[in-house]
């Protein structure tokens, strides 16, 4: 037989290998990261969450395309948005507000300047929250009924239920 065999040395501490299986969830964020970044996004996050950004009527009509930003840097970028037709006149009126409110969700100086570019501009479904499963407790009263937002609404209504379904002193495991 006269081969050789290797062995590979074993520890307690071996690393997890690196090709391993992964579920899909684990790999998504990493290749959304991806794509975002060779477009000129570093946070995927506006895109997203446009809608909070500038509010709902400016985002029916707008979308971001992309941040470019000085090399080297990460901040005072040009602001890329595609607008709809006749709407690109009064984005240019607000481009300032844009700017400020862009770079409040950021929490630096990101953008310094907006370029506005017609065009079509994907109409995106409604986000609705899921229906309550649970009926809130009456101890809450009418509490949750004032909430407008209803994705909040809902979060709160099943924090509210869990709370109420446990008894006794919260045990940890």
């Amino acid at each position: 037989m006269g081969g050789v065999m290797s062995k590979r040395p074993t520890s307690t501490t071996d690393a997890p290998r690196a090709n391993r299986a992964r579920q899909v969830a684990e790999l998504l964020p990493d290749v959304g990261r991806a794509a975002f970044r060779k477009f000129g996004f570093v946070q995927s996050s506006i895109v997203s969450r446009w809608g909070e950004i500038v509010g709902e009527k400016l985002s029916r009509v707008s979308t971001p395309e992309s941040i470019r930003f000085p090399v080297g840097r990460k901040q005072d970028g040009i602001l890329t948005l595609t607008v709809r037709g006749a709407h690109a006149p009064m984005m240019q009126h607000i481009t300032p507000e844009i700017v400020e409110r862009v770079n409040r969700f950021f929490g630096y100086v990101a953008v310094e300047r907006v370029v506005i570019r017609q065009g079509e501009v994907a109409v995106r479904p409604e986000r609705r929250a899921p229906p309550s499963l649970k009926v809130v407790p009456v101890e809450l009263g009418n509490s949750l009924k004032t909430i407008a937002d209803p994705e909040l609404k809902a979060v709160l209504e099943a924090l509210a239920a869990g709370v109420a379904a446990t008894r006794g002193v919260p045990q940890v495991k």
